[in-house]
């Protein structure tokens, strides 16, 4: 059994992994692939299709003066997360239910189209605009229009312990900044509510706690300046690399426009 299934491989999903991963937690992120009307590849990206694959070009993104290649952010966090250590696998959830429906701790077992059914302790939806598969556990859809989202409360909770949702699904503005830092805050609920030590995610100086006599706390590191000069020459070159040629990909249009 895995500790958290994100079912959604978009920014949301993908901010909510990296903290679930690096927080110690098993991640099992489920997207689905490109649309069967795309004319797109995985290319040997196991990620999923996520809508921000349709946006010719990320402007409005913290940190990067001129914008971005939208799909080359996507691939960038699908790097982050894995290196975080979550897995990823193609497939769209169909339902979810809860393994032992007398022992609501026993966790959620999720069925695919296609492979074996999982089992994890706790399920983070993050699966704009789809939520089907979450009818069966009476989470609180609200139908707004033609769309469905998924009632939380302020940190994503849902009215079924154990399930989150992040991101548009949760009634958050369609950004990806936004997304990704509700991804992240959900992300953080669930770390809390899962038996694992608090979780800082905090690479400090050599000497910033234990120089005041402090125990580093859990999630939390000291580095001294050689390992900080290290990871910042690994993380430049690994960078430099990422934009140093543009990205084969164009867009993903909208299901809704007819190809020619």
């Amino acid at each position: 059994m895995r500790d958290i299934c994100i079912v959604g491989g978009g920014v949301a999903g993908l901010a909510a992994s990296i903290f679930t991963a690096r927080a110690g937690l098993d991640t099992l992120v489920i997207s689905e692939g490109p649309s069967p009307s795309s004319s797109r590849t995985q290319s040997g990206d196991d990620g999923g299709e996520s809508i921000l694959a349709r946006n010719a070009s990320l402007e409005n993104y913290p940190g990067f003066p001129d914008g971005l290649d939208a799909r080359r952010y996507l691939r960038l966090s699908r790097e982050q997360a894995r290196n975080a250590g979550a897995e990823f696998e193609l497939g769209r959830v169909t339902s979810t239910a809860l393994v032992d429906e007398t022992d609501l701790e026993a966790g959620f077992v999720l069925e695919t189209e296609r492979g074996e059914p999982l089992e994890a302790r706790r399920v983070i939806a993050a699966s704009w605009s789809d939520s089907e598969y979450l009818v069966p556990l009476d989470v609180g859809r609200i139908q707004r229009g033609s769309k469905h989202f998924v009632d939380t409360d302020e940190a994503g909770r849902t009215a079924v312990d154990g399930v989150y949702a992040a991101g548009r699904l949760a009634e958050e503005p369609h950004q990806a900044i936004v997304a990704a830092g509700h991804g992240a805050k959900v992300a953080l609920a669930a770390i809390h509510d899962s038996d694992v030590n608090f979780y800082h995610d905090w690479v400090a100086p050599d000497g910033y706690f234990t120089g005041r006599g402090r125990e580093v706390p859990p999630g939390c590191e000291e580095i001294d300046d050689a390992e900080r000069r290290e990871r910042d020459e690994k993380a430049r070159a690994r960078m430099l690399e990422a934009f140093e040629e543009p990205l084969d990909e164009e867009p993903t249009m909208h299901p809704s426009v007819a190809e020619d």
